[in-house]
């Protein structure tokens, strides 16, 4: 069976990242593509649940994770920990599912080092003026924190280089379009076509 592919997507708060990733999933086949769920010790909020938003464990066990070196990459934030779960992404990756993980540069980084077979992509939005319209847009943040997020932005913005592919989300429709193209290119590569397509390409082949 062919492996899945793991895909890291990066971007600026602001670029659109979350809404393609959710809309890719409304037009596609559930059953050959899933959303990385990471591992947190923080309070389940809510309305939140098990292992669709997050595995909830203690700090405790998630430090025994650490030792176990169980993570693809992980992070202290505001005493909280995440983490993304190699076993998992293994498992489910050998099904032949395509994984999509939503994440900074910095966890990008490690998880590059891991799987060097991941493919990575990096959102930008059209012009700084634009993302700052977007952020304020959402009417959730004072001028002083947006401020704060674009000086983020630029930082953040400094390292697409590091990643596969580059989409400019200025028309949500064609950055969707490019998304899903660049999935389409990656399941055409040889090996994986090789892969599962290897009892047609025997017959073919066959005297």
């Amino acid at each position: 069976m062919a492996k899945g592919t793991l895909y890291i997507i990066s971007a600026p708060s602001g670029a659109g990242k979350s809404s393609l990733i959710q809309a890719l999933f409304k037009t596609q086949p559930a059953y050959d593509m899933q959303v990385s769920i990471s591992h947190t010790t923080r309070e389940k909020r809510p309305g939140e649940v098990e292992g669709e938003h997050y595995y909830f464990v203690s700090v405790d066990e998630f430090k025994q994770l650490i030792k176990q070196d169980a993570f693809l990459e992980y992070a202290e934030v505001f005493g909280n920990y995440y983490g993304t779960s190699r076993p998992r992404i293994e498992r489910v990756l050998s099904q032949g599912i395509d994984v999509f993980l939503d994440i900074d540069w910095q966890g990008a980084r490690q998880i590059r080092e891991k799987m060097p077979n991941s493919r990575s992509i990096f959102i930008l939005p059209p012009s700084k003026d634009e993302l700052a319209r977007r952020l304020q847009g959402r009417g959730q943040d004072s001028d002083e924190i947006i401020a704060k997020r674009m000086d983020k932005a630029v930082q953040e913005i400094s390292h697409y280089a590091e990643y596969n592919y580059l989409i400019i989300n200025d028309d949500f429709d064609l950055a969707l379009h490019d998304l899903k193209a660049i999935i389409r290119t990656e399941r055409l590569l040889l090996e994986r076509q090789k892969q599962r397509n290897e009892a047609l390409i025997s017959k073919l082949l066959a005297d």
